[in-house]
């Protein structure tokens, strides 16, 4: 074979190995990390499982993750919502009270925003969890649901007991929360009294923690909108 043919055969035979390649790993893999490894109590070292389908650049072990644990509260019409309501859904908690007047509006601003953004999707979720459950009884979330026009089929405020929430929202969701009433009984402002976290918490259809968003800001949200779209995405290629 002389030194043409090598270079003819070279330039047809190529292509053939890219295109096979591109067709075999070609596919889009994307990547949204996973929040709250869990602890072994014994040994104090991350738990490790066999993956149950690893790709070919995956190892044989993962870390088990902590997910959200089981709650039952109360929707803003009465009625009692749980986490099996959320089975196999996406979705977007944040943390809020009715009384107030700093951060909450501005979250539950950008979260409606959030909704209108996946108005058709069936599989997006978002609960609104109130901090100050002793007020807001199932009206006054009632109330507040229609100033923001929240769809109700779609996003779901709930309100329960403040000893199931707070642990809840602690433990559970990993965000920081304090009633200071509970440490100066002089407090009395609502303001002041409930000392809560702005972040939304993406939760993934195994209850896994994927994602915290600054709510009050727009392109945190922009994030979490964007993140949403990704983990669906890693959903449809599974």
């Amino acid at each position: 074979m002389n030194k043409k043919t090598g270079i003819l055969l070279i330039t047809l035979i190529v292509p053939v190995f890219i295109f096979l390649g591109l067709k075999i790993y070609g596919t889009n893999h994307y990547e949204l990390p996973r929040f709250i490894p869990e602890i072994d109590s014994t040994t104090g070292e991350i738990k490790m499982a066999k993956r149950l389908n690893p790709r070919w650049n995956e190892s044989e072990l993962d870390t088990v993750f902590q997910t959200i644990p089981a709650f039952q509260l109360t929707d803003e019409s009465g009625k009692a919502f749980s986490s099996k309501n959320l089975q196999g859904k996406i979705y977007i908690a944040n943390f809020f009270f009715t009384r107030c007047g700093t951060i909450c509006p501005k979250i539950t601003s950008q979260v409606s925003r959030a909704t209108d953004t996946f108005n058709q999707d069936k599989d997006i979720r978002f609960i609104s969890i109130s901090v100050d459950p002793n007020y807001d009884e199932p009206a006054k979330l009632s109330a507040y649901a229609k100033r923001y026009e929240a769809d109700s089929t779609r996003w779901t405020f709930l309100t329960g007991a403040k000893k199931e929430i707070y642990p809840l929202i602690l433990k559970g969701f990993h965000v920081p929360l304090a009633d200071a009433s509970e440490y100066d009984a002089a407090i009395k402002n609502p303001d002041e009294t409930f000392i809560h976290s702005e972040r939304l918490v993406l939760v993934d259809k195994s209850g896994v923690i994927r994602g915290f968003y600054d709510g009050t800001d727009k392109k945190e949200v922009d994030r979490l909108i964007m993140e949403i779209k990704v983990l669906k995405s890693i959903y449809a290629t599974e």
